[in-house]
């Protein structure tokens, strides 16, 4: 358990850092994307930020444990077995989500289709580090 909530913990962090480095990155260059935001249903009072930014710790925790307990299931150098890490991950929890989160919220594909695309990029990061640190 030690080894599960270390490394969640190293991912974590490096999951915190290029996220808001992407989000930043991704506001100057698709800013036509972030204006889709400007809506009533991502309004926040700002009581619940914390709950965001803890988002990468969390989705770390939960993947690490994912990952010690089918790590044997992927074989390979480090980077392959990551990409499959993340693969899975968004094909089993990712895409049904976003299918539920566009059939029920008044929103974009584009929207939807970049939350996947997030999610992907954090679970194949998040997998190659873990395939590095806890093979």
């Amino acid at each position: 358990m030690k080894k599960v909530i270390t490394s969640g913990l190293i991912v974590g962090l490096i999951l915190f850092v290029v996220s808001y480095g992407g989000l930043f990155l991704a506001i100057r260059f698709f800013p036509e994307l972030f204006v889709m935001y400007n809506n009533p249903l991502f309004n926040s009072d700002g009581s619940r930020d914390l709950l965001f930014y803890l988002h990468a710790f969390i989705i770390a925790l939960a993947l690490s444990w994912f990952w010690e307990r089918f790590k044997g299931l992927f074989p390979g150098p480090f980077v392959l077995r990551g990409l499959e890490f993340g693969l899975v991950y968004a094909l089993v929890a990712l895409l049904p989500v976003m299918w539920i989160t566009f059939s029920s919220l008044d929103i974009t594909f584009l929207m939807v289709a970049s939350w996947f695309i997030y999610g992907l990029v954090q679970a194949v990061l998040a997998g190659i580090i873990f395939a590095k640190i806890n093979p």
